[in-house]
């Protein structure tokens, strides 16, 4: 008789760690925090401008929402996102801004970016901006450049806003 509690706890012990009795329906599991069950944010981005300042051209977009991750790389040719299609903005070089996770659009698919869609620009270095997509979570922009881009990418708070500053050449030093 002594042997019956001992086999019991035995086998308990063995369905234990086979993991019979180990799991728990999902209905019993305690609840996720807020914060775990949070997405990342996605930003909204409203604008693009710019402008030219004593050294540097400046391109400045303005968001809604948290920092999106952002690259900005020299290019080729600048393409329109989903189509492929090449962006018609004159210059020998380009620069390609990429915004992650990002839209500019509403939940209902309108648009909420007010800036430029394509426009020539009259400055020393920047000579284009064009919004090149919204397409999958990304927010992509192209600048067009007749000299090497040297650039320096900042972020800005309240408001939010990314900051891409292209120095000028030299004068007389075109790339």
């Amino acid at each position: 008789m002594n042997r019956r509690p001992r086999l019991a706890a035995v086998a308990a012990g063995v369905l234990l760690t086979a993991g019979v009795g180990s799991t728990v329906p999902a209905s019993a599991a305690p609840p996720r925090t807020a914060a775990a069950q949070a997405a990342p944010a996605t930003a909204v981005v409203t604008n693009a401008r710019w402008g030219g300042h004593g050294s540097f051209d400046r391109i400045v977009v303005d968001l809604r929402g948290a920092q999106p991750h952002a690259s900005v790389r020299a290019v080729q040719v600048l393409r329109y996102d989903g189509t492929g299609r090449k962006v018609p903005l004159a210059g020998k070089y380009f620069l390609e801004i990429r915004l992650s996770p990002a839209v500019a659009h509403n939940d209902a698919g309108h648009p909420v970016y007010r800036g430029p869609k394509l426009l020539r620009i009259h400055l020393p270095t920047l000579k284009g901006l064009a919004m090149t997509g919204d397409f999958e979570g990304y927010v992509t922009f192209g600048a067009a450049f007749d000299s090497k881009p040297l650039h320096k990418t900042t972020r800005l708070h309240s408001p939010e806003r990314l900051v891409i500053d292209v120095r000028r050449a030299p004068a007389g030093c075109g790339a």
